[in-house]
């Protein structure tokens, strides 16, 4: 059954960029974005980090954090958040534990050609660790804008 707004959002714990974990009792007391996307350094996912990282004096001002989750391994995150200075997590999610758990890995299709990976998905998550937003098959343009209007909104 896929997650729905107002469902505890399911815990995890993964390595991130700079070394150690992260997981999701880090953020007890404090709203979370966490933004999947499928690959670092390709066209979309750069400009979906950039506006986050854009918007993250404001997303800060409303008691929110931001966290990117892609399969992509620490090293290659590392690489990717140094070339575009981002200023906020990312984890690797090499084994699909989170994005199983999200209900985010799915099959998809590109020239014919059917493979597993990542739904461009944002889930909005409050203070208690519940969903209190979910964004699926995410566009990126505007996107941050978006989700930043509800954390200030919640």
């Amino acid at each position: 059954m896929a997650l729905q707004e107002g469902d505890p959002a399911p815990d995890f714990t993964l390595p991130r960029d700079g070394g150690g974990t992260i997981g999701l009792g880090t953020f007890r007391g404090r709203k979370l974005v966490l933004y999947a996307y499928p690959k670092d350094d390709t066209p979309g996912c750069t400009q979906e980090a950039i506006a986050f990282n854009r918007l993250r004096a404001d997303f800060a001002a409303c008691g929110t954090e931001i966290i990117g989750v892609s399969p992509d391994s620490v090293k290659r995150h590392e690489t990717f958040k140094r070339k575009h200075a981002l200023d906020f997590p990312l984890i690797a999610d090499e084994t699909q534990a989170l994005a199983n758990a999200y209900g985010i890995w799915v099959e998809k299709s590109l020239y014919g050609r059917r493979y597993m990976g990542i739904e461009r998905s944002t889930f909005l998550i409050d203070a208690q660790g519940r969903l209190a937003r979910i964004w699926r098959k995410v566009k990126v343009e505007g996107h941050a804008e978006e989700v930043l209007a509800a954390a200030q909104a919640l």
